[in-house]
């Protein structure tokens, strides 16, 4: 298992990937927590925050709609605020029954229920561009700058660094089970759903042990190898006049944005 299957970087030479990753950091949090603010229904606001998303894509060379593109697979998991349909008050628009309950959707509750859903969609959107255009050691290191707490990048840091060796162990396992399990052709190898989740549970238990004496080996090659405490990067972290002014644009872009929202 590669590390690449993990890392979303693209290397380009663009003007977005050369700004200082504290600034495309900066710009990330703003524009989610703009999104977030923004008044339900504020559809032309959000309309020139995608207009925003779409200029940085193009500034990226990664092309105008790349965020669309793999920002879809994570519109399902923003449906689990259907439930504001059945919440909101308003106006009726649609009424159901399911056995003995009645359900009412009002026209507030589409107008939240649609705008949550554009907002999930654009911040998963802006999420999805910062990783593509930042290193994840830049990254890091861009967070501690910003003065997260140092447990938390430093956690966030190993997990992603060592996630590929997790799944290494999970695909260690799958071949070794193979190897042992004998088939007929045409037949399905094991036993019914019990014997598979018993398997699986004995599997997951492999993996658990095998993953905690991985972790105690890697730290010891650290600490031999000088590991303090702290993840170094060969990137200076210098900001120029172009990394201040593309701040300071984005964020009177993103103050005009809530304006709009407010009309």
């Amino acid at each position: 298992m590669h590390f690449d299957a993990f890392d979303r970087y693209h290397e380009k030479e663009s003007f977005v990937h050369r700004l200082d990753p504290r600034v495309k950091a900066v710009i990330t949090i703003l524009f989610i927590l703009s999104n977030a603010l923004l008044p339900d229904g504020a559809w032309i606001a959000l309309l020139f925050a995608w207009m925003f998303l779409l200029a940085a894509n193009v500034l990226s060379s990664l092309g105008i709609f790349y965020t669309l593109k793999n920002s879809l697979i994570a519109l399902p998991f923003a449906l689990i605020a259907v439930t504001v349909l059945f919440s909101t008050p308003g106006k009726p628009v649609y009424s159901f029954f399911v056995f003995s309950s009645h359900f009412v959707v009002s026209d507030a509750a589409i107008v939240r229920f649609v705008s949550i859903l554009i907002r999930s969609w654009l911040s998963v959107q802006m999420a999805i561009l910062l990783v593509a255009v930042t290193r994840f050691p830049d990254l890091i290191h861009a967070l501690e700058h910003l003065r997260v707490p140092v447990i938390l990048t430093t956690i966030i840091a190993f997990l992603y660094r060592y996630l590929f060796v997790l799944v290494d162990e999970v695909y260690r396992l799958i071949r070794a089970r193979e190897a042992r399990s004998a088939s007929l052709h045409g037949h399905r190898a094991g036993g019914g759903i019990f014997w598979r989740a018993r398997v699986t549970g004995s599997m997951t238990g492999q993996l658990f042990l095998r993953s905690y004496e991985r972790s105690d080996r890697v730290y010891n090659a650290m600490i031999s190898r000088g590991y303090a405490g702290h993840l170094y990067t060969l990137n200076p972290h210098e900001m120029k006049p172009g990394d201040y002014f593309t701040l300071a644009f984005s964020i009177a872009l993103i103050f005009i944005l809530q304006l709009i929202g407010r009309l």
